[in-house]
């Protein structure tokens, strides 16, 4: 899903990106008693010019009264992390570290009211389904009284997204020596998000003689 405001900067649109594409993270608000943290599924849109990202919880999550159209919430949105060992590297003495991609999204919630929620069902499972190679499934093959039980026992919120934060850590301050030495170290792994790091690597320095593309 292309999510692309005049408001954002070219990297933060390129993290809204990877946000819509991943769909999935940890919402954070506080609270009197301190942190509160719910792992969602979520769809990013647009409305009224502005970049919404709206999620859902149960009626009963603490969440849902922080929603209050004043309070901020932060939405975490990870993707890859590597391990890399210090003796991965062509060159000596590094320090052993972590490569990894996440978008930090933030604003002030919304609560959405209760006539909003299969409209967001249907938006999410959309979104959702497209990801599987089959023919899609939706809230219309539900069985009616099973599916208007489940929608009544969530609550629909809307993130207004002021604020967009992109973190990623490949390998950019390295060498290339190094740089060639930890994507092919991470190309060779059996872990599929090792590869998908090594392919990312790749495209920042392309034409670097790697091991394999």
């Amino acid at each position: 899903m292309h999510v692309l405001r005049p408001q954002f900067r070219i990297e933060e649109q390129r993290a809204l990106e990877f946000a819509g594409q991943r769909g999935f993270g940890m919402i954070v608000a506080a609270d009197e008693h301190g942190p509160r943290a719910s792992h969602v599924p979520f769809v990013l849109g647009e409305r009224d010019g502005q970049v919404v990202v709206q999620i859902h919880f149960t009626a009963k999550n603490p969440l849902v009264a922080l929603a209050d159209g004043t309070r901020r919430f932060l939405l975490i949105v990870a993707g890859d992390d590597a391990y890399i060992s210090n003796d991965w590297y062509s060159s000596r003495d590094n320090v052993s570290t972590w490569l990894y991609e996440a978008v930090h999204l933030s604003g002030v919630a919304h609560l959405r009211e209760l006539d909003e929620n299969r409209g967001h069902g249907d938006a999410l499972l959309a979104v959702s389904e497209a990801r599987l190679p089959k023919q899609p499934w939706d809230l219309a093959q539900m069985e009616p009284g099973k599916r208007e039980s489940m929608l009544a026992a969530i609550r629909v919120v809307d993130l207004v997204v002021d604020t967009v934060e992109g973190q990623a850590k490949l390998n950019q301050h390295k060498s290339d020596a190094d740089h060639v030495a930890i994507a092919d170290r991470l190309a060779r792994s059996e872990e599929t998000g090792h590869g998908r790091l090594a392919r990312k690597m790749q495209a920042l320095r392309p034409g670097l003689g790697y091991e394999m593309l």
